[in-house]
């Protein structure tokens, strides 16, 4: 292949191995510093492959952060669809979440840096409230229910569990000691036996 093949994508990056190189890139530079050039330098293409695929830097990083709030969201929706005990759909979407950030780490990780400097992210952000209190809502029926202590107010329950969730993306190493059930497990170990009612 010549480099002329390779800087036009022939054969080249899918839609899932730009928006990887892009999210990368997002992380290491920050969203503002990263253009579109830049990224087509990394991925040895020209701009108007990567547009092929998206129509700018700006629907990069909707569907980055779409697949990181989309796969949250989704666990949610399936906590709420098992029923049963606040406690349980509690500890279903605390498991969920960790099978997302191990899943979607580098999606995840640049959720959790964003700001709402863009409408992008502003629509990010405005999702991850509705996230919270959603959890928070869940932690105050578990505290009604008595299956959760109700001495600490339930914001704050959830800003800790999902802190401490939140927190593996600056350690977890995929293909370490530990899978993500394997850490959901040790996750609920600490965080629900540390806030149920005595």
């Amino acid at each position: 292949m010549t480099e002329v093949e390779q800087r036009r994508g022939r054969p080249g990056y899918d839609r899932a191995g730009i928006l990887a190189v892009a999210v990368a890139a997002f992380i290491e530079h920050g969203y503002d510093a990263t253009s579109i050039a830049m990224l087509a330098e990394r991925l040895g293409l020209s701009k108007s492959a990567i547009y092929h695929h998206f129509a700018s830097k700006e629907a990069l990083l909707a569907a980055a952060l779409d697949q990181a709030l989309g796969g949250l969201e989704a666990v949610v929706v399936e906590s709420e669809a098992l029923g049963g005990p606040a406690e349980d759909r509690l500890a279903h979407v605390l498991r969920g979440a960790v099978h997302v950030l191990v899943d979607r780490l580098s999606e995840v990780t640049l959720l959790l840096r964003v700001r709402g400097n863009t409408d992008v992210e502003r629509d990010a952000v405005r999702r991850r409230r509705a996230f919270d209190r959603a959890m928070q809502a869940l932690v105050r029926e578990a505290q009604d229910a008595g299956a959760v202590r109700a001495d600490v107010d339930a914001r704050i329950v959830e800003r800790l569990l999902f802190g401490m969730v939140n927190s593996i993306v600056e350690w977890y190493r995929p293909g370490g000691l530990e899978d993500a059930s394997r850490l959901a497990d040790d996750l609920l170990a600490i965080a629900l036996d540390g806030i149920r009612a005595r």
